[in-house]
């Protein structure tokens, strides 16, 4: 011990020699060290008291008592009782931090404030296990002059012996915190590699009073959590789970593990991380786990409820113990699971879970220039256009394109049926037999829900008629509940006839007719109005894995590679619509033909017509070609002959001239003449028109024109009614 440390709380002796302590007597005897000096006996003393845990607080007695007896010592060592404090606000705290332990801001504050003579704790573990926060209060009252004692001496901050020793003491309290920590940690590894280490189970598990894990022994709730696995194999995602579940009335049996209800059944509604956690959890697969999510230091130092950040890959966790506890599932069908959860992300990886969109194929469109997939866009609705996004992305040159959906869609979707039509009877009995399964499962379900309601109505009856009839106090709270649960059983039984009548046990020999004439005319069924997209998709994920294209800038002709579930591949070409002429592969054979039937004389609506019969097809193969595209090619490749409108008669003008005089477009002017508000007439070689319209007709279309605007579909008839033309 440091001789400038002197003893302070040495049990004062009696005169007659006895310990004072032995006598009951309190401490009041002065012992006051030479470092206390009158300027601190004018300032408070306070008394740090804190315990770690509330266990601590509970069981450890006689800690407590020792902290809460600094309060006598602080009056031996010359303060009055009056000015001695005791901060017990932060009993329960662990001392790792001073975030959360409001009496220890407290003494830093009215030290701060010069309040402070003496700060008194049972060893200086109790102020701070955290060397910033015990160098924090060191230079505090260094600065404020407060000196520092606990059960071995009186300390001065700014004494440089004795600042040396309390430096050692707070190393000391610190690395004591860790090796507590560290011995902890250790044992609870060991447990866990045993399988015997469990903090709470999940649903359809209970732990017996033993520590041992069963599975839950209600047999409705163990039903339940087998449902939420069977539907998860048939709809494939948890959304699906959960709708399926809400739809059905169905709620989930769960064993709280906090509260006023702690270890008894409960029944709630489903919620996803409910069912997120339930297909996640190796538990349902017999195994035990530890160690599946690292723990966030971050959140673990800001105090928040949530400490643990993401999982770990299977690899490392810190211990898993196959077939070690009774199992709803086996562990090759949790491993499926998992996987398909993650083929439901929708990411880079994998396909994603289907989604209501129109585009069919989202997810399963590879590019293949760049290995990406293709995502769906839709520029108008239901026009979906699959396009690849790694220009954009990595900012560089574009050398992947993408592809209007409608026609790889129709491709597909034929591909599929002519897949499916010959197993199109045992499909038809396949959906028989899961319509029955289903409706046998939901009657099992409405059975155990009736038959605890049942039960819960017969145990309140027995419970009022035990109760004797003159103790109404009692009597009036145990009929009110008896009524409840008859008033529950009456709503159930009535939702379980209505399901009755909407899900019969059997289906009608008409039904059975209907469900194999509509699996023998499989695109009937695909484009019915019941059949959903995600419907759709979700039959093309069963039978497709992957669909590779090859997209080139210069053509229409798309190849694509279909990957069927199984390792089957088939090659199939199909034509896309592009945007222009240059991009076709036969553009210069339909130029060469255009400019063939020009020369032998025809017309543009005549080329238009020949073209057509000859099975060319323009860029975008929406629509046949028209004169209007063959004028546009002529124009373009300068086979059109100069304007002709021949002789113009008196207050005759060209459209485009007339148009200009009026400032309105030609196209409005065109549509007055075809309503027959203006009179006009087409050149016979080239349909070029010629309007007539004297000076009283001009400043009568100037009129219809001041008239004229969008929305606007009444006008006065002397606008709209043009003079008699004079013969010509």
């Amino acid at each position: 011990m440091n001789s400038s440390a002197q003893t302070a709380f040495a049990p004062p002796t009696r005169q007659d020699g006895r310990d004072s302590r032995s006598t009951g007597e309190p401490l009041i005897r002065n012992i006051r060290s030479t470092k206390i000096q009158d300027r601190h006996l004018e300032r408070l003393a306070l008394v740090y008291v804190r315990q770690s845990t509330p266990q601590q607080v509970l069981e450890h007695q006689e800690s407590r008592a020792r902290q809460y007896d600094l309060a006598g010592h602080a009056v031996a060592l010359g303060w009055a009782a009056e000015r001695v404090v005791v901060i017990d606000e932060d009993q329960g705290q662990s001392g790792r931090s001073a975030e959360h332990r409001s009496g220890f801001q407290r003494l830093l504050a009215e030290v701060t404030m010069e309040h402070v003579g003496l700060v008194l704790g049972l060893e200086m573990s109790r102020l701070a296990r955290s060397s910033k926060d015990w160098h924090h209060l060191l230079e505090l009252c260094a600065l404020f002059g407060t000196l520092l004692a606990d059960q071995d001496g009186i300390y001065n901050p700014s004494d440089s012996n004795d600042r040396l020793l309390l430096g050692l003491k707070g190393t000391m309290s610190e690395f004591e915190l860790f090796t507590m920590r560290n011995r902890l940690e250790r044992g609870k590894l060991h447990k866990a590699e045993r399988g015997e280490l469990f903090f709470a189970v999940p649903m359809g598990f209970q732990k017996l009073p033993s520590g041992q894990v069963v599975m839950e022994p209600d047999e409705q709730a163990r039903a339940v959590t087998h449902l939420i696995f069977d539907t998860f194999d048939e709809v494939g995602t948890v959304y699906g789970v959960l709708r399926y579940l809400v739809r059905n009335n169905i709620a989930v049996g769960l064993r709280p593990h906090r509260g006023s209800n702690r270890g008894e059944l409960v029944w709630r509604r489903p919620t996803l991380s409910t069912l997120f956690h339930v297909l996640h959890h190796p538990i349902y697969a017999g195994a035990y786990a530890f160690g599946r999510q690292t723990i966030d230091r971050k959140r673990r130092a800001s105090g928040t409820d949530r400490p643990k950040g993401p999982g770990l890959p299977q690899d490392e966790w810190k211990v898993l113990l196959r077939d070690h506890l009774p199992a709803y599932i086996t562990w090759d069908r949790y491993l499926a699971n998992r996987e398909r959860l993650r083929r439901n992300r929708h990411d880079e990886n994998s396909s994603g879970a289907s989604r209501p969109g129109s585009a069919l194929l989202s997810g399963l469109l590879i590019c293949g220039t760049c290995g990406r997939r293709l995502q769906p866009h839709y520029r108008h609705k239901n026009h979906p256009f699959y396009s690849c996004a790694r220009h954009l992305e990595q900012a560089c040159e574009q050398t992947c394109y993408g592809l209007t959906a409608t026609v790889i869609d129709e491709l597909i979707a034929g591909q599929v049926h002519k897949v499916l039509e010959p197993a199109a009877l045992s499909l038809s009995l396949r959906v028989i037999e899961d319509g029955r399964c289903e409706r046998e499962r939901l009657e099992a379900h409405w059975q155990k829900r009736l038959e605890r309601a049942r039960y819960d109505s017969a145990r309140a009856e027995r419970q009022f008629q035990v109760v004797e009839p003159e103790n109404r106090l009692v009597a009036r709270t145990l009929e009110k509940r008896w009524e409840e649960t008859l008033a529950t059983l009456r709503q159930l039984q009535d939702d379980y006839d209505r399901f009755v009548q909407e899900k019969p046990l059997e289906i009608s020999e008409e039904e059975r007719i209907r469900i194999t004439a509509l699996s023998q005319d499989i695109p009937t069924l695909w484009n019915a109005d019941s059949t959903t997209h995600a419907d759709r998709k979700d039959i093309i994920r069963c039978l497709v894995e992957r669909i590779v294209v090859h997209v080139r800038r210069d053509s229409e002709y798309v190849d694509a590679t279909i990957h069927w579930q199984g390792g089957f591949t088939s090659q199939h070409e199909f034509a896309r619509p592009v945007q222009s002429f240059e991009q076709l592969r036969e553009g210069d054979r339909l130029r060469e033909r255009i400019v063939a039937l020009k020369h032998e004389g025809l017309t543009a609506a005549a080329i238009a017509k020949k073209l057509n019969q000859e099975g060319f097809v323009p860029p975008r193969r929406c629509n046949p070609f028209s004169k209007e595209q063959i004028w546009q090619l002529l124009c373009q490749y300068g086979l059109t002959q100069k304007l002709d409108f021949g002789a113009l008669a008196a207050d005759e003008w060209r459209l485009g001239d007339l148009a200009k005089a009026l400032t309105v477009s030609t196209q409005k002017l065109r549509d007055w003449v075809r309503k027959g508000w203006a009179h006009g007439r087409q050149t016979p070689a080239q349909c070029l028109w010629i309007i007539w319209a004297d000076a009283t007709e001009i400043a009568r279309l100037r009129q219809l024109q001041a008239c004229s605007k969008l929305g606007n579909v009444s006008y006065p008839s002397e606008l709209t009614t043009p003079k008699n033309k004079p013969n010509q």
